[in-house]
């Protein structure tokens, strides 16, 4: 077993490990994965030291909480490791639910036969939650996150769902938080501004924010990593790779940046940053995964995988060694900005 670090979840009592496992690409996410095959990919994360799961109604329809549940309990972790879900989405049976239009527009291969509704009242956030309980077969779940609330997947209707939030949700989350049937509260987004907008009306401890700090994106260090960092608020960083780009380079086959074609200006950047990758024998996985985590802020990356052999790729590149030099090769090429905070010394 590798020995991961441990980073707290702001002010609760939540631990977790410097890699957490996502379960997006287990649960129907371009490939039709079996139950069999979600287990191994879980007890092989396991096995590689990593202690915390998310999942989310969402991923395959409840498809993901059901088949994460199932296999914490048939193999007695539960006790070990920490999982998060998420509210904001209410799951309805497909044959009498209307579908919805989404930015992304996932199409889970052989989901479960519900469909989702958004719903952050008070009583969405409660029924949301107990479901999740019932799917994954848990009396407590260690993280509980609000799932896409904000401008980046509402568009148009952001206001009306945060304001839903703001009217009774809040008060879900509070007592659900102060009642011990969660430990840390937070959000689930893919954009930092709403994260520090309900930090300033909520009281959070975390958000887990997708592809929005990467080597190639660096808005958040203009100021919001910083009230966060203030707030005491941890980033659980997910979409590192920004969905793809930086885990392949520009000559992998399904390359891709946040699920769309690879802009040219980005596919100029990453060739320079592989350039200095060779020159170095980094990795470019390594360097994607080990930048973000060494921001402050980060407490851990939530990375996907849907074998056990993707997952043996990710607890290697977190421990890969990366000389100091190559951080500053990166900066003096203004690939980074100089108030990056980059690892402080070779692993």
């Amino acid at each position: 077993m590798t020995e991961l670090e441990t980073r707290p979840l702001g002010k609760s009592k939540v631990q977790v490990t410097s890699l957490g496992l996502g379960t997006v690409p287990l649960s129907g996410f371009n490939a039709d994965v079996s139950y069999d095959e979600f287990e191994a990919t879980i007890l092989a994360g396991y096995a590689a030291g990593i202690r915390y799961f998310d999942c989310a109604p969402m991923y395959g329809f409840g498809k993901s909480e059901h088949y994460l549940g199932h296999a914490l309990r048939a193999n007695k972790l539960r006790e070990n490791v920490v999982v998060s879900t998420k509210v904001g989405r209410v799951l309805k049976p497909a044959s009498r639910t209307k579908k919805l239009e989404t930015v992304y527009g996932i199409e889970w291969i052989d989901p479960l036969p519900f469909l989702d509704t958004y719903d952050y009242t008070y009583d969405g956030v409660m029924r949301a939650f107990e479901d999740s309980q019932q799917r994954l077969g848990l009396d407590y779940i260690d993280v509980l996150l609000v799932h896409d609330v904000g401008r980046a997947w509402h568009g148009d209707q952001s206001e009306f769902y945060w304001n839903q939030l703001r009217a009774s949700g809040y008060k879900a989350l509070d007592e659900l938080r102060s009642s011990g049937a969660v430990s840390a509260i937070g959000l689930g987004v893919n954009e930092t501004d709403s994260v520090v907008g309900v930090a300033r009306e909520f009281p959070i401890d975390c958000s887990l924010i997708a592809g929005r700090y990467t080597l190639l994106n660096h808005a958040p260090l203009e100021a919001a990593f910083d009230e966060l960092l203030q707030r005491n608020v941890s980033v659980i960083a997910g979409g590192i790779f920004n969905s793809g780009i930086l885990a392949t380079g520009i000559s992998g086959p399904a390359a891709t940046y946040d699920y769309g074609k690879v802009p040219a200006a980005v596919v100029e950047k990453v060739k320079t940053i592989e350039s200095i990758c060779l020159g170095y024998a980094v990795s470019l996985p390594a360097a994607a995964m080990q930048f973000v985590y060494a921001h402050p802020a980060v407490a851990t990356l939530v990375m996907g995988a849907k074998s056990a052999f993707e997952v043996d790729q990710n607890v290697k590149a977190i421990n890969e060694t990366i000389p100091a030099a190559f951080w500053d090769a990166l900066t003096e090429a203004n690939l980074l900005p100089s108030n990056a905070p980059l690892p402080t010394a070779a692993r």
